[in-house]
């Protein structure tokens, strides 16, 4: 938000910046033009008194003070003219140069003006004025030089931009520093919710603005009372676990004790009842668990647990461990569902298996962020790609000789799908299945790691 508020305002400032300068450049050479306008008409009328004050239009004694009259190719001219355009008298800057006449007819009093060049390429301002002495009519035109007047004109600009240049990075560094100040009890509140995501808080604390305090206490109310119902829903599903196993254990055991086809519908369809609730409360409170914010677990310390676990289940397997390095980050998610994901994999692999398992970790880019990566291989038989799609479907089982309701791997997906990883079964290197389970991350803890046993 910082930076997009600092290219917004960066992006204004600019703009504002260059309008300003242009805006400013076109008053100053106007000013320019009027005064150099005002300067030509008063040489003008001092012109035209000199000459209805001396009678005579060659007289010497008609000249104007301004020493740039007097100065050649300086630009600054003044000219009389006769009624056809022969020259009469001139100023000393204009001796031997021939200079155009304006064209165009005159206003009502006598005037007109306009913009020359002269041989030497200089742009000249001219004003012309027809007076009537004795009869005769002359024309006296003064010319000053534009050129210097554009040459001013561009140099202002240059300055104009170095100095609004100069004070544009001082004000955007000056909206940086407000940026970032403003933004400074923002980023403390995404800190605050980021650890309370990553487990390393329970709420919100610290001192906010009163803009943002407000806020503060809504996201640690919505906290205590997602905590709350998520309370609520456990003793429910608890009280749902008694309220229903009970009757239904109790109509088992009576259809044991009996004969008949009766009692052994009633015996096969409580089993399937007995089945359904606890896979459907198992799922409830694996929901209600992976609900709660704010907690991560350690899983090279759960996996290095279940694997001596695993040791001990399956003596006749050898499971190589291979220990990742300490920047592995950990699971974010509860300890228990981590443990009952890969407890689960890592039994499977250890049945299926002809006497070797390996296990990797590692953590892995992908377009989610960076997930935990865990590996899990065997020398079994493996599957094949139909047989991998089927076997991740509810409750269905490849071999139904081996013991077990097939709903191991099913509350694996289930779990999967709840913290929004993914489950992967190839092919394995040493022969068998590859299991491949990404899980979302947390920041590295802080705890001591064991050696690997």
């Amino acid at each position: 938000m910082a930076a997009s508020l600092f290219w917004l305002t960066a992006g204004w400032l600019v703009v504002a910046l260059l309008a300003t300068g242009f805006l400013l450049t076109d008053l100053y050479s106007r000013a320019l033009d009027t005064t150099l306008s005002e300067t030509l008409d008063f040489h003008v009328e001092s012109l035209t008194g000199f000459l209805l004050e001396a009678r005579d239009p060659r007289d010497p004694t008609i000249a104007l003070a301004d020493p740039r009259f007097d100065r050649p190719r300086s630009g600054w001219y003044w000219i009389i003219r006769g009624d056809s355009g022969a020259l009469v008298n001139l100023s000393t800057s204009v001796v031997g140069i021939d200079l155009p006449q304006l064209s165009g007819a005159l206003d009502a009093q006598g005037r007109r003006t306009g913009v020359l060049t002269d041989a030497f390429g200089t742009q000249l301002r001219v004003i012309e004025r027809s007076v009537t002495l004795d009869g005769k009519t002359y024309r006296i035109e003064v010319s000053g030089n534009l050129t210097e007047i554009l040459g001013l004109v561009e140099d202002f600009r240059g300055q104009t931009f170095i100095v609004l240049g100069a004070v544009g990075a001082m004000l955007a560094i000056m909206s940086v520093i407000v940026a970032r100040f403003a933004m400074r009890p923002i980023d403390k509140l995404s800190a605050a919710i980021e650890s309370v995501r990553e487990g390393d808080s329970t709420e919100i604390t610290g001192q906010y603005p009163t803009e943002i305090a407000p806020l503060a206490e809504e996201v640690n109310e919505l906290l205590r009372s997602n905590a709350q119902i998520i309370e609520r829903a456990r003793n429910q599903v608890g009280n749902l676990a008694h309220g229903l196993k009970t009757p239904i254990a109790v109509l088992r055991n009576e259809a044991a004790s009996k004969k008949g086809a009766l009692a052994d519908v009633v015996q096969a369809e409580t089993e399937k009842m007995s089945n359904m609730v606890s896979t459907y409360l198992e799922r409830a409170r694996l929901a209600a668990r992976t609900s709660i914010v704010g907690k991560k677990a350690d899983s090279t310390m759960i996996m290095l647990r279940l694997t001596r676990v695993m040791r001990k289940i399956h003596p006749d397997v050898t499971i190589a461990f291979q220990r990742p390095d300490a920047s592995l980050p950990w699971f974010r998610g509860d300890e228990a569902d981590l443990e009952e994901m890969a407890g689960n994999l890592l039994d499977n692999a250890c049945k299926w298996s002809k006497g070797q398992v390996g296990v990797r970790l590692s953590s892995e880019r992908t377009p989610k962020g960076t997930q935990l990566l865990i590996r899990i291989d065997d020398n079994g038989p493996g599957l094949s790609d139909d047989d991998a799609r089927k076997v991740l479907r509810r409750g269905v089982r490849l071999d139904e000789k081996t013991p077990g309701t097939g709903l191991g791997l099913d509350i694996v997906k289930e779990l999967v799908d709840v913290y929004g990883g993914s489950l992967e079964l190839k092919r394995s290197a040493l022969g068998g299945l590859l299991v491949e389970l990404r899980l979302p991350t947390a920041r590295l803890g802080g705890i001591v790691r064991p050696a690997a046993a």
